[in-house]
């Protein structure tokens, strides 16, 4: 099996900044890890490599500091990795984003299966594997809590809501989004960590892309931020009321006058 994992990196805080001008968030920087639901589709799909064969390739979006996070998923046991990276992305918002994997996935060729985690954890729309399914035109099943191989062609998919469950077969090639409580990501070993500095990081631009210009970037995204601002704090008055229960009930009734 060839399966493709997206990956996200996202700021290791909270405490981030958004640029006034853009209203995009500042990442420079800033510490990246793997998006923590990602690691559960790399976890994922490194069972379904080692039961069926095959190769991992991680597939993100991002500058050059992604290779970090690209890193650490290979130390994890991913087999080699590809960072999509040029100018021509920046400012990308779902749609641009999930278009332009999807022709990377194309370009990656004869692909049997994308996993995504079921949102990252920084932005937590949850939209770019469903973008990626509609795009490639592959059948997409998100939000799933267990995945199984039936068939060298057929997944099987347990789909976890909010009141309800469902089993769903797949015919592959196929996109999954999967939910933390698939599996536990194992940890990444001394030995594993050494020889991901050995795995290759491609790095392809817009030249290396069959893309339409117009679809990339801010050119391609419909989504536009046109206001960031932190709540208001509100400090609202506590009052205690006594101990008796009558004189509390008085009080209490007193007060919503």
């Amino acid at each position: 099996m060839k399966i493709v994992v997206g990956i996200k990196q996202v700021p290791e805080t909270d405490s981030v900044k958004i640029d006034p001008k853009t209203n995009n968030l500042v990442r420079s920087g800033i510490q990246g890890i793997i998006n923590p639901f990602d690691k559960n589709a790399i976890e994922a799909a490194l069972q379904l490599r080692d039961q069926a064969g095959g190769e991992v390739i991680l597939l993100s979006m991002g500058p050059d500091s992604y290779t970090t996070s690209l890193r650490d998923g290979m130390a994890m046991g991913a087999d080699r990795a590809i960072l999509v990276s040029s100018r021509a992305f920046g400012g990308a918002d779902t749609l641009a984003t999930g278009y332009t994997l999807a022709k990377a996935i194309e370009a990656i060729k004869d692909v049997d299966l994308v996993l995504f985690g079921r949102q990252s954890v920084d932005a937590d729309t949850g939209q770019v594997g469903p973008i990626v399914a509609e795009f490639l035109d592959f059948p997409q099943v998100t939000f799933a809590e267990t995945l199984s191989l039936e068939s060298a062609n057929t997944l099987v998919v347990e789909r976890q809501l909010d009141s309800a469950v469902q089993d769903i077969k797949l015919t592959l090639p196929a996109v999954v989004t999967v939910r933390k409580e698939l599996n536990t990501p194992r940890y990444e070993t001394p030995s594993n960590i050494k020889e991901s500095f050995d795995k290759p990081i491609t790095t392809w631009t817009e030249k290396d892309l069959d893309l339409d210009p117009s679809m990339i970037g801010q050119a391609g995204s419909p989504t536009k931020v046109t206001k960031v601002y932190a709540p208001t704090k509100e400090v609202k008055k506590t009052t205690v009321l006594p101990d008796d229960p009558t004189q509390a009930v008085s009080e209490l009734l007193g007060s919503l006058d």
